[in-house]
């Protein structure tokens, strides 16, 4: 699959979620994805009909704290974290379910969880996490590619099409003035 985009191991990759087939959404435990700043206007316009959906417990944590912790990861403060899983986990992604129901999964939720398994290193280039590969530590069943036969390239179809999407963003140059507003006073 040519996707545009060059992933270090997309050749040989494997993966395959099992969230509601044996996992129960074991990435969102003691999740805490950094929040970029549209994504957090994104989730602040949301909140009066996300708060809800959210547990009681991270609902409280939320009322008393907010869902942002002061820690940051990549330059952008990161996700609270509730009785051991990320705030918005509810059985799922609370995230992922309202932007689903409303036509675009990937809508509200962090781009760290919207591209997971895929990720940049250090140089940003483009890879699929997998055990053994760029020194993984996190021990999760779907990164293990002993688990699956599964290529990642098929399975990870959405998920490539948004990180085309971040690196075109990425690699824009920055959009010069009009010649309109260099004349504006």
């Amino acid at each position: 699959m040519d996707n545009g985009l060059p992933i270090l191991n997309i050749a040989t990759a494997t993966y395959e979620c099992t969230f509601g087939r044996g996992c129960e959404g074991v990435c969102c435990q003691e999740g805490r994805p950094p929040v970029e700043p549209e994504e957090r206007k994104r989730i602040d316009d949301i909140m009066p009909r996300l708060m809800p959906l959210l547990r009681s417990k991270a609902q409280a944590v939320v009322r008393a704290r907010g869902y942002l912790t002061d820690r940051q990861r990549f330059g952008h403060p990161m996700a609270r974290n509730a009785d051991g899983w990320c705030v918005f986990f509810n059985q799922g992604c609370v995230l992922h379910k309202m932007g689903a129901d409303e036509g675009d999964k990937f809508r509200y939720k962090p781009s760290a969880c919207s591209l997971f398994p895929i990720q940049q290193d250090d140089h940003d280039h483009w890879y699929i996490r997998q055990h053994g590969y760029k020194r993984e530590r996190w021990d999760l069943f779907c990164l293990s590619p002993t688990n699956t036969s599964l290529p990642a390239a098929e399975a990870l179809g959405e998920e490539i099409g948004l990180a085309v999407q971040y690196d075109a963003q990425q690699r824009a140059p920055a959009a010069a003035p009009s010649a309109d507003s260099a004349t504006e006073k």
